[in-house]
């Protein structure tokens, strides 16, 4: 226990909020604004550190910690000036992941503000249109009290990223000892009983009901709520983009991921339901385009979220209500038990939905057969979700390749998918597996980047190494920017400009680096060492040569070909 009448610096204040919180780990790149905090940390040796080659790359992996645990993820943005600009990209996905970030940022010292002074420039201006809150520290005693309020926020409602700024001489200052013990963070509840009644009678009247789940049941820790609501209930389940660890695979009433970036099944599902229960989703642009041609035109709509903002905004809503996803699930569970509640009026909705699961598990299996080399990205995909252990991590990244992982891997255990979402940020992966496997030891954690993601952050091989992470990164290697060379060759008559890239041998590169590396470029190869890379449980790299020709347009309403 603390001595609460002795003075102590600033940075040993920030290290016992972090500390009572319950903060285990935090991520950043060491810089000298915060050299007092560091201290108290390697002293008291109860929060560890992990420590990337760039602001950024720590961003993303204390955004991905945070998607894992619940949060908040604590990144220092050690370094007045450059240091802080270059925790902005990680600020802004997480912004639009609602993951609660909370970076400290390193500022200059009180007496130099407003001077033109080195490393000075207007910080909080940056990041307030990114962030849920962006706030400069201006007095020491408050130091505590502010990094406490950011917590708070950062984790209440619609969680999301708060950056706090802390001039260089408050880290040093006298302060008294922080009052111990954690934020208490509000939680939403269910709807109203009259509310869960009304979506019950709704239900019932029902031929093509569809339940879409998303990240909400994810933050709420409440996949096992909704299992259990849809077994109750017996109604199939569309996957809201990049939550496609909300359900078990292969559970009979899952459909996967629905939308643009989903399958057939799960996106022909939404379009043609008549009822559609969505609970902690927002149908927004990732899901749905904004279009009918994903979600149906006729369908009465439920709309359940914890942020009321989002709740009937795209898509009209009979029914709209703010609450909490895993308390709405529950609710409308005790409910049906109590009513005796009977679903006969849809089994031929379920029974065409059986049959048109049935004939994609066919088709995502002859995908598994294809044999052309080099290899087609989704035999690389089949090759991976037959070597996924149950408890895998998987980390994507945005881009061509990875657009097509979207749908075809397998998650059995939640939080066991985690993507850039609204973003769409390239070099996000890899970053946010190192986050991920700090989090969860383990669990396999398996980041698929494309050739050009991976260049991104391949520095953060040696972080991996360092921190002995045993982040297993697979890197699917088609010799360009992917998506824009689909954009090109499809609406520009195939003119390339910028998007053939060359990339060094990322096994190599991983050698060199202190981590196992692996060069596979034949169907049948992936899956064996994929398998082999895990068994190992260190930093390994598997560089796949595919083919460069398999590329998707996923936007046909962008240009106009020539």
């Amino acid at each position: 226990m603390e001595d609460l009448t002795k003075k102590i610096t600033g940075g040993e204040a920030v290290y016992q909020v972090l500390r009572d919180q319950g903060v285990k780990t935090v991520f950043g790149l060491l810089g000298g604004s915060m050299l007092e905090l560091y201290d108290a940390m390697y002293e008291h040796k109860e929060i560890d550190y992990v420590g990337g080659r760039d602001e950024r790359a720590a961003g993303h992996m204390a955004d991905a910690y945070a998607r894992m645990t619940g949060g908040p993820g604590i990144v220092l943005g050690a370094q007045a000036g450059p240091g802080v600009v270059n925790l902005a990209t990680a600020v802004a996905e997480a912004h639009l992941a609602y993951s609660p970030l909370v970076a400290i940022a390193g500022a200059i010292s009180r007496p130099d503000l407003g001077k033109d002074t080195f490393q000075e420039f207007d910080q909080v201006a940056l990041f307030a249109p990114i962030s849920k809150k962006s706030v400069m520290v201006t007095d020491p005693s408050r130091l505590a009290e502010m990094l406490r309020d950011a917590i708070r926020l950062a984790m209440s409602g619609r969680r999301g990223p708060v950056v706090l700024h802390v001039p260089r001489d408050l880290m040093s200052a006298e302060v008294d000892p922080p009052r111990p013990g954690a934020v208490q963070i509000a939680k939403a509840g269910p709807p109203p009983a009259a509310a869960v009644s009304q979506i019950i009678e709704k239900l019932s009247k029902a031929k093509q009901p569809v339940i879409v789940a998303g990240g909400g049941f994810k933050w709420s820790e409440g996949t096992v709520a909704l299992k259990t609501m849809v077994e109750r209930l017996n109604v199939p389940v569309v996957a809201s983009t990049g939550h496609a660890d909300v359900m078990p695979h292969g559970h009979p009433l899952y459909a996967g991921q629905g939308g643009p970036r989903g399958n057939t099944v799960a996106s022909g599902l939404t379009k043609t339901a008549d009822f559609l229960l969505v609970l902690g989703a927002r149908l927004a642009f990732n899901s749905t385009f904004f279009s009918h041609d994903y979600i149906s035109a006729h369908a009465e709509i439920v709309h359940v979220d914890l942020e009321g903002s989002a709740v009937g905004r795209y898509f009209l809503a009979s029914l709209a209500l703010q609450a909490d996803a895993k308390e709405t699930a529950e609710a409308i569970t005790a409910e049906v038990i109590k009513s005796d509640f009977k679903s006969e009026s849809w089994v031929p909705w379920l029974e065409q939905f059986e049959q048109d699961r049935a004939k994609l598990l066919v088709e995502r299996q002859e995908e598994a057969n294809n044999n052309t080399s080099p290899m087609h990205p989704r035999r690389a995909l089949a090759e991976i979700r037959e070597a996924l252990p149950e408890n895998a991590v998987v980390t994507l990244d945005t881009g061509n390749a990875c657009l097509q992982s979207a749908d075809r891997l397998a998650h059995y255990q939640s939080p066991g998918l985690i993507t850039p979402l609204d973003f769409g940020l390239v070099g996000f992966g890899y970053a946010a597996a190192i986050g991920a496997a700090a989090s969860a030891p383990g669990r396999p954690v398996i980041s698929i980047m494309g050739d050009g993601g991976f260049g991104f952050t391949m520095a953060e091989i040696t972080t991996a190494v360092r921190y002995n992470l045993p982040v297993v990164a697979i890197v699917l290697d088609n010799g360009a920017w992917g998506a824009e060379k689909a954009y090109q060759q499809e609406f520009f008559g195939g003119r390339l400009l910028g998007a053939e890239i060359d990339s060094p041998a990322y096994n190599k590169v991983a050698e060199l680096s202190g981590a196992k590396g692996y060069a596979v470029d034949q169907p049948g190869q992936l899956g064996p060492v994929l398998k082999e890379a895990l068994a190992l449980n260190g930093p390994a790299v598997i560089h796949v040569k595919i083919d460069p020709n398999s590329l998707n347009t996923l936007r046909k309403d962008l240009f106009k070909k020539d």
